[in-house]
């Protein structure tokens, strides 16, 4: 397009987390204006999953987005043709390379194992490492393994790449571990710490709790007495680690971290005091980011995480959730960024944030652990770190193309 055209083109898709239709990927072309010289062209990809274009248009001509109205007229508005099958995961990477399904290889969330039949991953897969020493109860990586992504075919910014053209890819859906690009976050496909889409935890003292794993989430049952409980924060498996179990197999250990909740006897508050923290939560207060340190091998190896706690009762019953523990954006343990320090330096000007893939806990909703207001609490402060991080990114966009994402 020329001079300040715009245009906008929607494609339908499906969410199967909590939307049941939509996407549409705004593109934002801007060339150079009459002051800048031609090598500053810019184009910026605005990709909003989960948008149906039929309801955006709905909501265009009632005036409800003003802002979308103003894109469309300086513009276009086109609806798109969606992928067979009509999935995020599937459709993205179609917008991603320019095949369809046969090409890269992408069919839905989750593929079949062929060799034990079993659902996996379709979007990446960690591959160990498949030569261990082994000292003691410690084992050892000669070679290390790694995550492979497993869609197919190359990505748009990687041509890029090779004619020398600047490019920053925020969250592209099914680009995990990220690939090319001047610089490149992952998005949907990138799991939480234990590597999974997104575990929660969730304690409560109620009698008739049962300590387990439900959909998305993990319930520990804690026991108040007087104004104390301890609590143990469980994370991933120690592969650095071989013990037998109870069955004479081998396994990895999981590995953890104990705390303590301490309640006022008289006031709505807790103190929660977890390795170098010690905070004090109201009653219906989230806390702010906290780093955990796994530690793998004494003295030398961690692995870190971060999450934020939410008090939602003390009494009766104590209740308490945690997010599902997220790659350390300062410190990851997988490859969340290209070049692998530009989440460090995203941490530095905005701080711990999100990593996993959909952060919305969709899961902490649906099995009845939060209420129609907290989880919209909760959705609210990952838009807000989305918001923050595309304000940063627009503040030092000056040429290139660029690439947003939003859920």
């Amino acid at each position: 397009m020329i001079g300040n055209r715009i245009g906008i083109s929607g494609v339908s898709s499906i969410n199967l987390y909590w939307v049941r239709w939509g996407l549409l990927i705004g593109l934002l072309l801007l060339s150079a204006t009459c002051s800048r010289p031609s090598a500053s062209r810019q184009v910026f990809v605005l990709g909003v999953d989960g948008l149906d274009p039929v309801l955006l248009k709905t909501f265009m001509d009632q005036g409800i987005l003003p802002n979308f109205s103003r894109l469309a007229l300086e513009g276009d508005l086109k609806p798109l043709s969606t992928t067979m099958p009509p999935l995020s995961p599937v459709a993205w990477s179609t917008f991603i390379t320019g095949m369809d399904p046969g090409g890269h290889a992408i069919f839905d969330f989750i593929h079949r194992d062929p060799r034990t039949l079993l659902p996996e991953m379709s979007m990446a897969k960690a591959r160990p490492s498949r030569y261990k020493l082994k000292l003691g109860s410690y084992v050892f990586p000669v070679l290390s393994g790694g995550v492979e992504q497993l869609r197919q075919g190359k990505a748009f910014w990687q041509l890029f790449d090779e004619h020398g053209i600047t490019s920053t890819i925020f969250r592209m859906p099914v680009n995990f571990p990220p690939v090319g690009g001047s610089r490149s976050f992952s998005g949907m496909g990138t799991p939480d710490i234990l590597g999974t889409s997104g575990t929660f935890s969730f304690y409560t003292s109620k009698r008739d709790s049962v300590s387990g794993e439900i959909p998305g989430g993990r319930i520990h049952w804690v026991q108040v007495v007087g104004d104390h409980a301890s609590a143990t924060l469980r994370g991933p498996v120690n592969e650095l680690r071989e013990v037998e179990n109870d069955s004479g197999q081998t396994e990895n250990p999981e590995l953890t971290i104990d705390f303590d909740i301490f309640i006022d006897s008289e006031e709505p508050f807790a103190r929660l005091v977890i390795q170098d923290t010690d905070l004090i939560l109201k009653e219906g207060e989230w806390s702010e980011w906290i780093r955990f340190d796994f530690e793998a091998l004494p003295y030398i190896a961690t692995l870190s995480a971060v999450g934020r706690f939410y008090l939602q009762k003390v009494r009766p019953e104590l209740q308490l959730y945690l997010t599902p523990l997220q790659i350390n954006p300062e410190d990851p343990v997988m490859p969340i960024s290209n070049p692998e320090d530009w989440s460090n330096e995203l941490f530095r000007e905005m701080g711990y944030f999100y990593t996993q893939e959909l952060a919305e806990d969709t899961k902490a909703f649906s099995s009845g652990i939060f209420n129609g207001q907290e989880f919209w609490e909760q959705a609210q402060f990952v838009f807000a770190e989305q918001k923050e991080a595309l304000r940063g990114i627009l503040e030092e966009y000056t040429e290139g193309f660029t690439f947003f994402y939003f859920i």
